[in-house]
């Protein structure tokens, strides 16, 4: 429902891009990873289980030891969670990147269709003033404000500066 009212309310503006980012069970699943592993809850919990860990195997609890010192298992379960938490960084910046992607083409748009009504506005007032005979000199910097804005031109300016 929520969809179809952006799609809707996308195609009464004119706008292509819709300001919905479509989250695919996997934005879900990373969304929800980010969430835990980048909370100060988690990282309270984490430094408790090493602290927790290495007194117990370091005989300061006064219990057996499972992973005597260096604590091989506690290295390999730190490795294994790095990679984790690296990978979820990267898959947490490229949905950002999408998102990033679709906000500067919504921005865009709206500055075009700002531009067209500008320009509309710009023509009407001017036409307005001619009518009442309020001005009549021919002024330039107007004129050219009231010329529409090439879109091509605009791209080529664009990719020539890239």
């Amino acid at each position: 429902m929520k969809k179809e009212k952006n799609t809707a309310a996308s195609e009464k503006t004119g706008l292509k891009s819709s300001l919905d980012l479509t989250k695919t069970r996997g934005d879900q699943i990373a969304i929800g990873v980010i969430n835990v592993l980048g909370s100060i809850s988690f990282l309270i919990s984490c430094l408790a289980f090493f602290f927790l860990w290495i007194s117990w195997n370091a005989r300061l609890l006064g219990l057996r030891p499972f992973d005597p010192f260096p604590f091989p298992i506690l290295e390999m379960l730190v490795s294994l969670f790095a990679i984790i938490l690296s990978v979820s960084v990267l898959i947490n910046q490229n949905r950002q990147g999408r998102i990033e992607k679709i906000r500067q083409q919504v921005e865009f748009e709206v500055n075009i269709k700002a531009e067209e009504e500008i320009t509309k506005m710009l023509t009407m007032l001017h036409e307005i003033h001619q009518k009442l005979g309020i001005s009549s000199d021919t002024d330039q910097e107007l004129e050219e404000m009231k010329k529409n804005t090439d879109l091509k031109k605009l791209r080529q300016r664009i990719d020539q500066k890239e």
